[in-house]
Protein backbone atom coordinates (compact mmCIF):
# COMPACT_ATOMS: atom_id res chain seq x y z
CA UNK A 1 0.00 0.00 0.00
CA UNK A 2 1.22 3.49 -0.84
CA UNK A 3 2.17 5.71 2.08
CA UNK A 4 0.73 9.19 2.55
CA UNK A 5 1.78 12.07 4.72
CA UNK A 6 -1.13 13.09 6.91
CA UNK A 7 -1.73 16.67 7.98
CA UNK A 8 -3.55 17.08 11.29
CA UNK A 9 -4.80 20.52 12.23
CA UNK A 10 -6.02 21.53 15.67
CA UNK A 11 -9.09 23.76 15.69
CA UNK A 12 -11.08 25.25 18.54
CA UNK A 13 -13.68 22.46 18.31
CA UNK A 14 -11.37 19.48 17.66
CA UNK A 15 -9.00 18.15 15.03
CA UNK A 16 -9.19 17.70 11.24
CA UNK A 17 -6.86 15.51 9.18
CA UNK A 18 -6.23 14.86 5.49
CA UNK A 19 -3.62 12.98 3.46
CA UNK A 20 -1.33 14.83 1.07
CA UNK A 21 -1.14 13.61 -2.51
CA UNK A 22 -4.34 11.59 -2.58
CA UNK A 23 -6.82 12.25 -5.37
CA UNK A 24 -10.33 12.98 -4.18
CA UNK A 25 -11.55 14.28 -0.88
CA UNK A 26 -10.49 12.26 2.16
CA UNK A 27 -10.89 13.85 5.59
CA UNK A 28 -10.87 12.61 9.16
CA UNK A 29 -11.99 14.44 12.28
CA UNK A 30 -12.19 13.92 16.01
CA UNK A 31 -11.97 15.37 19.49
CA UNK A 32 -8.41 14.09 20.08
CA UNK A 33 -5.29 13.69 17.96
CA UNK A 34 -5.45 9.89 18.25
CA UNK A 35 -9.15 9.73 17.35
CA UNK A 36 -8.55 11.94 14.33
CA UNK A 37 -5.58 9.89 13.12
CA UNK A 38 -7.61 6.67 13.40
CA UNK A 39 -10.53 8.29 11.55
CA UNK A 40 -8.43 9.53 8.63
CA UNK A 41 -6.66 6.16 8.33
CA UNK A 42 -10.07 4.49 8.14
CA UNK A 43 -11.18 7.03 5.49
CA UNK A 44 -8.01 6.35 3.45
CA UNK A 45 -8.62 2.56 3.58
CA UNK A 46 -12.26 3.06 2.53
CA UNK A 47 -11.25 5.37 -0.33
CA UNK A 48 -8.67 2.89 -1.65
CA UNK A 49 -11.07 -0.07 -1.36
CA UNK A 50 -13.76 1.88 -3.20
CA UNK A 51 -11.78 3.72 -5.88
CA UNK A 52 -8.43 1.88 -6.01
CA UNK A 53 -4.93 3.15 -5.28
CA UNK A 54 -4.52 5.15 -8.47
Amino acid sequence: MKQFKIVIEKHSDGYVAYPLGMKGVVVGQGDTYEETLADVKSAIRFHIETFGED
